[in-house]
């Protein structure tokens, strides 16, 4: 196995990609060069002597500036390297030739086809609170259902608190609003019970007029106040639901049908090399089925938002682009934060120094397809093809934002390691084989074996395969573990 990797010819690093000695050297395009200090797995070395102000070139891209004299065969990180982005910035719409997309399949996976024409991956009733005041009572509902069935005919039976539904203004209390309706809609559920207080701000009956056209029969609601004894009340109904949604059965359906949200999180040094490439080859490989992938994080867009931008299939994608971008740049602003503060001590720890740095990796798991829609936060899936989604680049708010637009699935890079998951399957991609073998309960699938000698084409194979089973039925860790919850974005005041 190699001991570094050059991304691009017109790097002016290497990426260890195991831990290197002081006084060790490596060869690069037939040069020796001698680490001056050590270096960890996934940090970059620097192959030629930089002063202050010299860009720092990875992935064919500044990710900063020198801010010391760094040596040649030196440790490259964030104490001697700096971000080159500040402020808002003006852009001009450059199209960029698209590559044509992959020959058309005849993949299928075995899927639930609902009442209205949508299709889900899971079959599970789902307790949703209009308010947090009632979480207690979801989680006793859902509790008693599983004990009652052991969710025998169903996947799961899940509830879902969260704090708000009250005492929010404005964008916040929509925002509740939309998520909550989203999460009742999905189609990987096959039945829901909506459980209100009744003195809430999201007023159940109000909140059943804003979800639209529903199927009433598997969308049932149940309003605390106005029954006597709501866990009776409540088991009621939820056992007409299960009677329901138990009948239902899984039937093949063409992978066109398949909506994946793509996130990354706990990055590290591989996170860009390995396993966000191979989501930009599944991204690009399910739109030319005439499947859907989202793209958000907008904040890790930051300093590689213009490879997103002239991939826009039309000059009002690209303005919807520019509002994505400077609109969560001016949020920062009007909170008197700094746009550009990230990564974090994890991201810094695994290897990525600035946001550049960061963005250039993550952007990579949209893979080289036509943008074809943009969305903002709390809006549902209409396009097919590479969607990008407004929300922040916090794991569980952005997880539940791609989930609440329609994403089936989740799939999700770490370098890191996290547990946790939403409320559709939340698939955990390595970068890196250590982390596979140190949390298997974590970890669904390895990527980090693209450093040990497999060809990308080979990886990419099994990992369509994988994401079609799990589509089909195979459950996620996250899944088997019950690690589910919903996070919403604030950005206001709580009263």
């Amino acid at each position: 196995m190699d001991k570094y990797i050059q991304i691009n010819p017109a790097d002016n690093l290497v990426v260890a990609i195991e831990g290197l000695s002081a006084g060790s050297s490596i060869e690069v395009a037939g040069k020796l060069i001698r680490l001056v200090s050590d270096v960890p797995a996934g940090h970059k070395i620097a192959l030629q002597a930089l002063e202050p102000g010299e860009h720092i070139i990875k992935y064919g891209f500044p990710i900063g500036h020198a801010i010391t004299p760094i040596p040649e065969g030196g440790w490259i990180n964030e104490k001697n390297i700096k971000t080159n982005l500040e402020g808002l910035l003006d852009y001009t719409y450059t199209p960029q030739p698209i590559p044509a997309p992959d020959e058309k399949g005849t993949y299928t996976f075995n899927g639930y086809k609902r009442k209205n024409g949508e299709v889900g991956i899971r079959n599970e009733i789902w307790i949703v609170p209009t308010v947090g005041c009632v979480n207690g009572i979801v989680n006793q509902l859902a509790e008693k259902l599983r004990a009652e069935t052991q969710c025998m005919g169903v996947d799961a039976i899940v509830s879902y608190p969260h704090n708000y539904g009250c005492s929010q203004l404005g964008e916040d209390h929509e925002n509740t609003r939309k998520i909550l309706r989203d999460l009742v809609l999905h189609p990987n559920a096959g039945a829901v019970l909506v459980v209100g207080l009744g003195c809430e701000n999201n007023q159940p009956d109000d909140f059943r007029e804003f979800l639209g056209e529903y199927d009433t029969e598997r969308i049932r609601f149940m309003v605390t106040q106005k029954v006597e004894d709501e866990i009776e009340t409540g088991m009621q109904i939820l056992r007409d639901l299960y009677d329901l949604a138990s009948g239902d059965t899984r039937s093949e359906v063409p992978v066109s049908e398949l909506r994946v949200g793509l996130k990354c999180g706990g990055s590290d040094g591989f996170s860009g090399i390995t396993a966000n490439p191979l989501l930009g080859v599944f991204s690009d490989f399910l739109v030319a089925q005439g499947g859907t992938t989202v793209l958000t994080e907008v904040p890790e867009m930051f300093g590689a938002e213009t490879l997103l931008m002239n991939r826009c299939e039309t000059p009002e994608l690209f303005d919807k682009t520019v509002h994505l971008v400077n609109d969560f740049k001016a949020y920062f602003i009007a909170n008197n934060q700094p746009v550009y503060e990230n990564p974090s001590p994890g991201n810094k720890a695994g290897g990525i120094s600035t946001l550049e740095e960061k963005s250039l990796g993550c952007t990579q798991k949209s893979g080289r397809s036509a943008v074809k829609d943009v969305l903002m936060y709390g809006d549902r899936l209409c396009t097919k093809g590479l969607n990008l989604l407004s929300a922040p680049g916090n794991d569980l708010v952005a997880s539940t934002a791609l989930a609440s637009a329609g994403c089936h699935i989740v799939l999700f890079t770490t370098g890191r390691g996290t547990p946790f998951g939403t409320f559709v399957p939340t698939m955990k991609i390595s970068t890196n084989t250590p982390l596979s073998k140190n949390k298997p309960g974590w970890i669904d699938f390895n990527a980090g074996s693209l450093l040990e000698g497999e060809s990308m084409a080979e990886l990419a194979a099994r990992f369509i395969q994988f994401v079609l089973d799990t589509a089909g039925g195979r459950l996620t860790n996250n899944e088997q573990r019950n690690y589910r919850e919903i996070a919403i974005f604030k950005k206001g005041v709580t009263l």
